[in-house]
């Protein structure tokens, strides 16, 4: 069984999007990018890059995101994107980096920027 789920917003050159849920993050973006069904949206639009992504720690809660941006107008996703990825960069592309570390908030694990990231066992005085 699988620890986390994940909402994620993939997006091609010209900022159409696709929003998904899985399990398995790695596993699926290869998937779109390996355009196995040629008919498939994602496939048709080559929209095959990660540009957001969100980590739960129960599907359901996933599965309630996904609908929540699903249901958000264009320019609020947008927003959302922009927020944490200005460049639009591919999140995918150095899968063997670190990423930001992660905190628990209520079921809901919200990305942390290291610099602002204080390890309280390193606390002075």
């Amino acid at each position: 069984m699988n620890d986390y789920a994940y909402v994620y917003i993939l997006a091609n050159g010209y900022k159409k999007l696709y929003i998904g849920v899985t399990t398995k993050l790695a596993l699926r973006v290869q998937q779109h990018k390996e355009r196995g069904d040629p008919k498939c949206h994602t496939a048709r639009y080559n929209i095959n890059q990660l540009v957001y992504f969100e980590t739960f720690t129960t599907v359901t809660a996933a599965i309630a995101r996904e609908k929540q941006l699903k249901g958000w107008l264009r320019i609020r996703k947008l927003n959302l994107i922009i927020s944490t990825n200005p460049d639009w960069v591919d999140l995918s592309k150095d899968w063997e980096k670190p990423i930001s570390l992660l905190s628990d908030e209520g079921g809901k694990i919200r990305q942390v920027k290291q610099d602002k990231y204080r390890d309280p066992s390193l606390r002075s005085g």
